[in-house]
């Protein structure tokens, strides 16, 4: 439903509190009399049937009664009420319910499901139940039992724990922040993260988001709403149980590496959320981000009165990973001019114990105007020599003067050590950050940074797959399924080499062998040309091999290998006897000194599904514990991110005798094998361990997959189980537009930016003018961005090809809203393809798109006199009006039925 209904829960024109009370202590009582506190504008309704009135308020005895449907109901009545007054509301017409009361219970069979499937009949969004309700200080709105009201202003809080939501609005009220929203989900029977995340992206009464997140449930919808929701406002998120053990061992390193809370820290740098890890880390986030936007580069300037002070400062900047600016030459010329001859002469701006105010002054300024920083954090340690509030007032005055003159106004956060009320409120005033620490302060200038660090890396165009690379989709589909058909659950050795092949991912050669005397003529070719090989037990109920001593390795002769073997299966037959024994597989030792020992793989997550896996690898993988997760599907700059921030990344470098790794075949199996998970849903587990890298290329030492039936809304769908909706490979198409042009037409990919930046070279002024509705002369990195990198949940493009020159020749898209029931659709062909029919087989294909994804209509914008475009919408059977916001324009709209 996403954001449905949802402007009537946060801006409601009527309200009715179902449970009601005049008792003192009630739950009812406290409710009302939030609600008849924060000056809602609306009537107020009390229901309760035991009283006339309750506060002066007239009371009805059920809703039913009320003359008119109020938009929001506020229930705190008992558990067992609750489905029928859920019930009662919907029917009314009623909007939206805020269940405060807890005690329903969870699934299938609950006092919750049902009222859930209630409000589902009706259209009646719901919020909670057993939550601390919601408040929106604009609209007079507080229907909690919070003990105060939130300030207003432009923060939204959305929090799955009451607790954590009144805290916050307790904070903010002593530190003057302010919010647009709190909303106390509990226990998200309806509405969810992913429906406040699209709401709050569209408020402009929202500057930024904070998120308390104990779990997520629709994790696609979260993982589409939050990427659009960075887009455009930071979204700074805490999630508790970061150490919970998982309910279940895994059978693989690559299971056991993908904790619960590594997949979340994944899905929310993917989403390009800012994570922080403690109440206090999100006080400094919304601290600064009430006062700060966010702004470009990461160089920080100190300045300071206190040497010490500010040496801690560059220390903790350092710890967090930022970067401490220089001071220009000509900065340092003019602090020359206005400082004592003992300043620091560098950063730390070392100002010296007994500046004064003008000091703060003259040296701020002179900081602002150096170009060589990007961001300045003012310190002032209390001394008797100079007062500390005139020289926050200084600091205020001084940047006030820098905002009325910059086009864009440097930032300036504050720290003054002690009490110094004054100056605190002088910074609130001026909506300076301002903290109680230096580590705090740096804190909050690296929230700005890693969130602007995201929005980068989302804009980032990845680097194009090799041409060749091209999957054997139907044999990889072929030996999963007759796997999974058999009832097994992990693939043999040889089926794992075939699949690895089938994805081009190198590995050591593999056989069978059932016999010593078979083990032994395996190996021959292999220990004759002087190399080694190693033996393994062979059996689909023995996955740790070497757990009951199924290994050997380093064999040298084939005497050596029949011995082994020997051994080996007696060893399997004592230690296992319940164990279906194949035989033995026969490697060879794959010898490359100077290469670096990974692990790689695809672990599988009930909430986010498929998770990509890479980090150091070998025997004692989980002891190390260095690693990195990512949700596919990737492309090669994710995978080179995934890379770096692992330990290992570090050498895979050159250093000393040893030749750097080739990185890029390391990123390209880690595309491969997202695009494995893509292909092959069955594949739960796969696990490549050793993944040895060098300077030639990487190989995969030993490999294991495990694979089991997919079923439910997994099978129902393509790609279901991933959070991330990858490239839709189904809707590739070649149309044929006459005898002698074919049009390759696809979906558009990250990678197709230098497609379309040549390919508006060849549209004309006129044609872009029409298309965007006004002149277009830049065409930017995060223009071209915006066009190319879609999510393919909500939006679609389709971009047409010459099939004999590649060149573009037009694309259509079309972008659904949040609720996924209408999607407003664009189109632009090159300015001298006119007339050939390709804008209306790309209109035909994007509605088709649109009727598969289940959508409702499609509609646009169009100039009035661009009548080329209405005749082409009016043949396709769009209904045509005037815009009433605009003369200039029509609005075009296509029922889909």
């Amino acid at each position: 439903m996403s954001t449905y209904r949802l402007d009537k829960l946060f801006a409601p024109r009527s309200i009715a509190l179902v449970g009601a009370s005049p008792r003192e202590g009630s739950l009812g009582r406290t409710v009302l009399r939030n609600l008849s506190r924060a000056g809602f504008a609306g009537p107020i309704t009390p229901v309760n049937p035991r009283h006339r009135e309750i506060d002066g308020k007239p009371c009805v005895a059920r809703l039913s009664d009320m003359t008119e449907a109020p938009d929001l109901v506020v229930i705190a009545a008992p558990p067992a009420a609750v489905p029928d007054i859920v019930e009662e509301a919907g029917r009314i017409g009623a909007c939206a319910a805020i269940v405060i009361t807890a005690g329903l219970g969870h699934g299938p069979g609950s006092l919750a499901e049902d009222a859930r499937q209630r409000a589902r009949r009706h259209g009646l969004r719901l919020v909670g139940p057993n939550c601390l309700g919601v408040m929106a200080p604009r609209a007079g709105l507080d229907a909690s039992f919070a003990a105060n009201p939130p300030l207003p202003g432009d923060l939204a809080l959305i929090s799955q724990s009451g607790a954590i939501a009144a805290g916050l609005v307790e904070w903010g009220a002593q530190r003057n922040v302010g919010f647009s929203a709190v909303v106390s989900l509990g226990d998200k029977v309806d509405v969810d993260f992913g429906d406040c995340l699209d709401y709050f992206a569209a408020d402009r009464n929202t500057r930024a988001i904070l998120l308390y997140v104990e779990s997520i449930n629709a994790a696609r919808k979260f993982m589409s709403a939050a990427r659009a929701a960075s887009r455009s406002k930071p979204v700074v998120v805490i999630k508790s149980g970061r150490h919970a053990q998982g309910a279940k061992a895994a059978a693989t390193h690559t299971g056991a590496l993908a904790g619960s809370d590594a997949v979340y820290e994944a899905a929310f740098r993917r989403a390009g959320l800012l994570r922080v890890y403690d109440l206090d880390e999100l006080f400094a986030a919304a601290e600064t981000l009430s006062r700060q936007k966010p702004f470009p580069g990461n160089r920080l300037a100190i300045l300071t009165n206190g040497g010490g002070v500010g040496v801690l400062a560059v220390d903790r900047l350092i710890d967090r990973g930022g970067r401490l600016a220089e001071v220009s030459p000509d900065t340092i010329t003019a602090l020359d001019g206005v400082l004592p001859d003992t300043w620091s002469r560098g950063n730390p701006v070392d100002i010296i114990g007994d500046a004064d105010a003008r000091r703060y002054a003259s040296s701020l300024e002179a900081l602002l105007d150096d170009p060589a920083n990007d961001a300045i954090l003012v310190l002032n340690v209390p001394t008797a020599l100079a007062s500390a509030p005139a020289a926050a007032q200084a600091v205020v005055e001084t940047v006030q003067r820098h905002r009325a003159k910059a086009f864009r106004a440097k930032p300036v956060f504050a720290v003054w050590l002690g009490e110094h009320p004054e100056a605190g409120r002088a910074f609130e005033a001026a909506g300076i950050p301002h903290f109680a620490t230096e580590a705090d302060a740096v804190q909050g200038f690296m929230h700005l940074v890693r969130w602007r660090e995201a929005q980068d890396l989302l804009m980032q165009t990845p680097a194009s797959l090799p041409r060749d690379f091209a999957p054997d989709r139907a044999a990889a589909r072929a030996i999963v399924e007759t796997v999974v058909v058999e009832g097994r659950t992990w693939l043999d050795p040889m089926e794992v080499s075939r699949l690895l092949s089938a994805y081009a991912i190198p590995d050591a050669p593999v056989s069978l062998a059932r016999t010593p005397e078979e083990a032994g003529a395996a190996a021959r070719p292999f220990v004759e040309a002087g190399g080694t090989v190693a033996v393994k037990i062979l059996s689909p109920d023995i996955v740790h091999k070497s757990d009951i001593g199924g290994v050997s390795l380093d064999l040298t002769s084939v005497q050596a290998v029949e011995e082994a073997t020997r051994e080996i299966l007696a060893r399997a037959a004592a230690r296992k006897p319940d164990a279906r024994i194949t035989g033995v597989t026969v490697q060879p030792m794959v010898r490359k000194p100077k290469a670096r020992e990974l692990i790689a793989g695809i672990a599988h997550d009930d909430t986010f599904g498929p998770v990509i896996v890479f980090g150091r690898g070998g025997t004692a993988v989980e002891v190390i514990n260095d690693k990195a997760l990512a949700l596919p599907p990737l492309d090669m700059n994710l995978a080179q991110t995934l890379v770096s921030r692992t330990r290992v990344s570090r050498v895979l470098a050159a250093y000393r005798d040893v030749p750097a790794a080739d990185i890029e075949a390391v990123k390209l199996v880690l595309v491969k094998l997202s695009q494995l998970a893509a292909d092959l849903p069955e594949v739960r587990e796969l696990d490549i361990n050793p993944f040895l890298a060098d300077k030639d290329g990487v190989i995969a030492v030993d490999a294991r997959v495990a694979v089991a039936p997919v079923s439910g809304k997994r099978a129902s769908a393509p790609h279901a189980s991933f959070a991330v909706r990858p490239y839709p490979v189904e809707w590739e198409r070649t149309m044929e537009l006459s005898a002698e042009r074919t049009v390759f037409v696809r979906p558009v990919r990250p990678e197709d930016e230098e497609l379309f930046l040549a390919f508006f070279k060849r549209v004309t002024d006129e044609d872009l003018r029409l298309r965007f509705f006004a002149p277009v002369k830049d065409f930017s990195h995060s223009f071209i961005a915006r066009l190319t990198q879609l999510d393919y949940a909500r939006a679609i493009a389709f971009v047409a090809v010459d099939a004999e020159t590649g060149e573009m020749m037009g694309a259509v898209r079309l972008h659904a809203d949040a609720n996924h029931e209408s999607g407003e659709y664009a189109i632009l062909l090159r300015s001298d393809l006119k007339g050939i029919g390709l804008g209306w087989r790309l209109m035909q294909l994007m509605i088709d798109w649109a009727k598969a994804e289940g959508l409702a209509h499609v509609e646009g914008q169009v100039l009035r006199e661009n009548r080329t475009m209405l005749e082409m919408c009016k043949q396709l059977g769009f209904e045509i009006r005037a815009d009433k916001d605009d003369p200039d324009l029509k609005v075009v709209r296509l029922d889909l039925g």
